[in-house]
């Protein structure tokens, strides 16, 4: 299986991924990823994170994944989108970003990883 794309650095509203142009916030999966864009499922800060916004990371073989609420922690993650990774049998961590970019990036080599990043509040 591939490997997940590490993260190079993070920084308020920018971020490096290996192999991805910089940008604001993140999909990232064993193979690749993309920019993040709330407008394709509605995510707002609050409920928060949508699990249609995970599905992606699980269709690329995400077993484990990453879910960063932000630098402030202002992002929430709705309890449908941990039901559903929790009955898929993955397992998931949430974080706030800067530990949750250290927590993706230890496990980007050994498991294959999904996550979803977010840069700013």
């Amino acid at each position: 299986m591939a490997e997940s794309p590490r993260i190079e650095s993070v920084s308020w509203g920018a971020m490096t991924v290996e192999g991805l142009p910089p940008g604001k916030d993140f999909k990232l999966y064993p193979g690749g990823g993309r920019p993040w864009d709330w407008t394709e499922t509605g995510t707002r800060h609050s409920p928060g994170i949508q699990p249609a916004d995970v599905e992606e990371l699980l269709a690329n073989g995400a077993t484990t994944v990453v879910l960063s609420r932000g630098m402030q922690m202002r992002l929430e993650v709705d309890p449908a989108t941990l039901e559903l990774l929790r009955n898929r049998g993955v397992t998931v961590h949430v974080a706030e970003t800067g530990e949750a970019v250290r927590l993706y990036n230890d496990l980007a080599g050994s498991q294959p990883v999904g996550g979803l990043f977010h840069s700013t509040c």
